[in-house]
């Protein structure tokens, strides 16, 4: 075999790994460009190393893979602390507080068309109120439940990898495990169950009906979103059933332009304004036929990146 069959040959196999190369990635980052170039970096150090000697290339890639997002989650909390300890500064009564997290990039489809992949997120529960939640772990932690959680990679594994002892890796995927629990119970299986609640969520909306929509909306549920429009989009947290129905006002309005949407595999929607541009997009989770979390995503250059021209009819 001549040294191009082996360059053909050598990228097949990485070509194989992709697709679990990219969940992973998506899964510690949230970011589906910086998932892209995290595989990219991770396709040059396959290129330039010899594997010919490892045993298990998927495990081999994997942990490579999970190095590069590491050092990306460490720069990316780096910069947020700064930013953060310069906004208090600068703001009276701030002391103590912690930023809301970050809205992760949705994976979205079509409500009438779920593929495989959208079919695979709900299977594994990875909705976006999950991903909201993977966002405040600490990037030590997140790159150990997501490795281990997520994908069944050893603690041997990964203690060397986020550089810190077997034990200590344990207790920190131990510890953000507790966190996703208790903050992002996993959705009900049953999509049409999913969507029922949906619909009833914006017909209650659109009518005014507040103890319809108090009926739907779990008692301690959570708004999460990226903020309103203006110069500095400031993120929001809404808590409590109550305090969520009294922003019915704003859902009423976007209500007639909500297009069914599967968002991280789950039951959300898409809405699309009268001139034909994305307005935001509405991430549900909902637990027991009630709606235990909404994650909305609405910053126009973010949008602008996400790929939506299915719902442009």
């Amino acid at each position: 075999m001549d040294e191009k069959d082996l360059a053909a040959g050598s990228a097949r196999l990485f070509e194989a790994h992709r697709p679990h190369l990219r969940a992973v990635a998506y899964r510690m980052l949230g970011s589906l460009a910086e998932a892209e170039d995290a595989v990219q970096d991770t396709w040059l150090r396959y290129d330039r190393t010899d594997t010919s000697g490892v045993e298990n290339l998927g495990g081999w890639l994997t942990t490579v893979i999970g190095r590069l997002c590491l050092t990306r989650l460490r720069s990316r909390a780096q910069r947020a602390e700064e930013s953060f300890e310069a906004r208090t500064e600068a703001l009276s009564g701030a002391g103590g507080a912690e930023p809301p997290p970050r809205i992760p990039d949705p994976l979205i489809g079509r409500a009438d068309a779920p593929d495989p992949e959208q079919e695979v997120l709900l299977a594994d529960s990875v909705g976006l109120a999950l991903m909201v939640v993977l966002e405040s772990l600490s990037p030590a932690e997140r790159v150990s439940f997501v490795l281990h959680d997520l994908f069944a990679v050893p603690f041997e594994e990964i203690a060397p990898l986020i550089e810190r002892t077997t034990a200590t890796t344990r207790q920190l995927a131990s510890r953000a495990r507790r966190k996703v629990q208790g903050r992002a119970p996993a959705p009900d299986r049953d999509l049409h169950r999913q969507r029922v609640a949906v619909d009833a969520f914006f017909a209650a909306t659109r009518t005014g009906d507040l103890d319809a929509l108090l009926a739907v909306l779990d008692p301690e549920v959570v708004l999460r979103a990226d903020g309103t429009a203006g110069r500095e989009r400031r993120p929001v947290v809404l808590l409590g059933a109550r305090t969520v129905a009294g922003q019915a006002v704003m859902f009423r309005g976007l209500s007639p332009y909500a297009r069914p949407a599967l968002v991280n595999g789950a039951a959300g929607v898409v809405v699309i304004g009268a001139n034909g541009r994305a307005v935001s997009v509405m991430a549900f989770t909902v637990v027991d036929g009630v709606i235990v979390a909404i994650d909305v995503l609405s910053d126009p250059d973010r949008l602008a990146a996400l790929d939506l021209a299915a719902f442009a009819d």
